[in-house]
């Protein structure tokens, strides 16, 4: 972490998913989101547009048709709420969740190429999305792009 004694405050300290209404995959995916949500934790950047008093907690969850980002201070209390429309992103996630599934596949008994391959693909959508992600919070939170990766 930075030396900015900003930087402690604008971050993410937490990141709770809405087990209700986020999907629930495979066990790799699971743990995928596991160490995806560990890595974010470890060094990000994160200030809501008009919002003060960080660290934050951020809760995912989906209503009707949107990804809302809810977020809330270390006391769980709400201190903001973005909805965005998963529209743009739905095919998206589907393509991705598709191509993990046939990465974890392939690391049991697909050649080094198609693995390799598939890692590709499941990076180019992660960055498709993160990009997406990125220029619907425009405006809204300031995110670096280490954050967003």
């Amino acid at each position: 972490m930075s030396d900015d004694p900003r930087a402690e405050s604008e971050r993410i300290a937490d990141v709770t998913l809405d087990e209700h209404s986020v999907v629930r995959w495979s066990p790799e995916i699971d743990h995928e989101r596991r160490v995806a949500i560990f890595d974010l934790l470890e060094e990000n950047y994160f200030a809501p547009d008009g919002v003060l008093g960080g660290p934050y907690h951020l809760y995912l969850s989906i209503e009707e048709n949107r990804l809302i980002f809810d977020i809330r201070n270390t006391e769980e209390v709400s201190l903001k709420k973005i909805p965005l429309p998963l529209t743009p992103l739905r095919s998206l996630i589907k393509d991705y969740f598709k191509v993990c599934e046939s990465y974890f596949e392939a690391i049991k008994k697909g050649s080094r190429a198609q693995i390799e391959s598939l890692d590709m693909g499941r990076r180019g959508l992660h960055d498709e999305g993160s990009g997406i992600l990125q220029e619907r919070l425009s405006g809204k939170v300031a995110i670096d792009k280490l954050t967003m990766a």
